[in-house]
């Protein structure tokens, strides 16, 4: 009885114990899982930033109430690596960060020296300005100032000799002295092949230059024309040059097609020095931004004309926002000058707009903080370190990415020499094996000639030239004239 009760003591007590374990298990599990917080909000152990950052598409825009674009994934990425936690905040007065009246510093800048916040993760342009009152880190992305235009504010009449388009200069100029010197070589080979006529010296020769000029231009129409040639050499300068012409025009044909099928002519605005000589356009950039004290301090003449336009003009071309500036250009007769690789996305989610060739200023993006910040050298081998692995050009590939993109063209351009350089190589080797066979069939007919008339090669062979070009006859004649008034 004693042992019954024994037992049933330990079983209860074993119970028992089991329980109370498993209620602490479960409550070390919550205590676990209440630990695990988004990366945004402060951490236990981990040091907290205040990040300023400014909404502009794609850096950092709001979706759904939370923040995302480039720059907060970089700041993800950042924070994941030197573990740290950072609350997001929205710069007040919405600028970037430049010198006000009073000589205080506005925008991120500001909430910088103020002490607002800790660092500024954002499309903030690297200035010397800027640098000697906060620190930059290694930039992130890099840029330049551009131009962007509307298509349709730009467009210009097609050029009366559009059709010469396709091919450049160089490659008409080289066309016009292949057309001649071919022309040339069949007159010469049909005078020297002895297959070509059978009577030098009574048979008049149908490869005459005019003859020869007109059979080369019926080849380049793709047309039949006579006379037909019936020695080799005479067929081999023809067949080559049929050759050189059917590929000259299925490479005119293409280039002229896509000319006409990308619809982009050479735009009229090309350079900043194009954008301050037209008067149909208006130009500005951003209000207190790095591109307006760019052009202000900058020394070029063009830039300073810039300048003068912008700062006489300030209150009608100057732009509060980025969106507000893309937005003016597509309604109106407005170019905007800033970032280039703003500007590349703009152009790239609206397919009416374009940015000019030329960039200017190389610049790059930027982390701020207050020059005694500790996290400055951290924050740069960080940023090397996305660059070195590939992490940096995959955001730049996600955030710029649009269907726009995938159906532009390659900018259209006409042919160089050198893509038809081949083309014309094969026409100059095909000139000189014509003239070769010619010059082989007339010494095999002086050979047989000599051999009945007793006499040496090479006199019946010059004897057989002279006699095929009129050399003799025309000395002669010109013997006999000159004894006439000479008696």
């Amino acid at each position: 009885m004693d042992q019954g009760l024994g037992f049933m003591f330990c079983v209860i007590t074993a119970l028992l114990f089991l329980r109370e374990s498993s209620q602490t298990g479960a409550r070390r599990t919550g205590d676990a899982v209440g630990k695990n917080i988004d990366s945004r909000g402060p951490e236990e152990g981990l040091p907290t930033l205040t990040v300023t950052t400014i909404p502009e598409d794609p850096y950092v825009m709001v979706r759904n109430a939370e923040l995302e674009g480039y720059c907060i994934d970089l700041l993800k990425a950042l924070s994941g690596m030197l573990h740290f936690s950072y609350r997001v905040k929205v710069v007040g007065d919405g600028k970037y960060g430049a010198v006000s009246a009073s000589g205080n510093w506005t925008g991120m800048i500001g909430e910088i020296l103020r002490k607002e916040a800790d660092i500024a993760v954002a499309p903030l342009t690297v200035t010397s300005e800027r640098e000697e009152v906060v620190s930059f880190t290694t930039p992130f992305l890099q840029t330049g100032i551009g131009i962007l235009l509307r298509k349709d504010t730009i467009s210009q009449e097609l050029s009366f000799f559009h059709f010469l388009a396709p091919f450049s200069k160089e490659i008409w100029t080289g066309l016009l002295f292949a057309y001649v010197l071919t022309c040339f070589c069949l007159f010469l080979v049909a005078r020297l092949s002895p297959c070509e006529w059978n009577e030098p010296k009574n048979e008049e020769n149908h490869f005459t230059f005019l003859n020869s000029l007109w059979f080369g231009a019926g080849a380049l129409a793709l047309q039949g024309v006579t006379p037909q040639p019936k020695a080799l050499s005479v067929r081999v300068i023809a067949a080559i040059w049929w050759l050189f012409t059917i590929a000259l025009l299925a490479a005119y044909i293409a280039n002229f097609t896509a000319l006409l099928s990308s619809g982009t002519e050479q735009l009229p605005i090309q350079t900043f020095e194009d954008l301050v000589k037209q008067r149909k356009i208006e130009f500005g950039t951003l209000e207190g931004s790095s591109t307006f004290y760019y052009f202000k301090n900058s020394k070029n003449p063009i830039h300073q004309m810039i300048y003068e336009y912008m700062d006489k003009r300030r209150d009608h071309v100057l732009v509060k926002t980025y969106q507000e500036a893309v937005q003016r250009v597509m309604e109106s007769d407005y170019a905007f000058i800033g970032e280039s690789i703003s500007q590349d996305l703009a152009a790239a989610r609206h397919c009416n707009l374009i940015r000019a060739p030329e960039v200017i200023g190389a610049r790059g993006f930027g982390i701020a903080a207050t020059q005694a910040s500790p996290w400055i050298k951290q924050l740069s081998v960080a940023i090397l370190k996305l660059r070195e692995s590939g992490d940096l050009d995959y955001l730049r590939n996600k955030w710029w990415e649009s269907s726009c993109l995938h159906r532009s063209r390659d900018r259209w351009s006409p042919l160089q020499p050198q893509a038809l350089g081949g083309l014309f190589l094969t026409l100059a080797i095909g000139l000189a094996l014509g003239v070769i066979a010619a010059l082989v069939e007339l010494s095999s007919k002086s050979r047989h000639a000599a051999a009945h008339a007793k006499k040496s090669c090479c006199s019946v062979f010059t004897e057989e030239m002279c006699t095929r070009l009129r050399i003799k006859e025309n000395t002669r004649q010109s013997q006999e004239t000159s004894g006439r008034a000479n008696p």
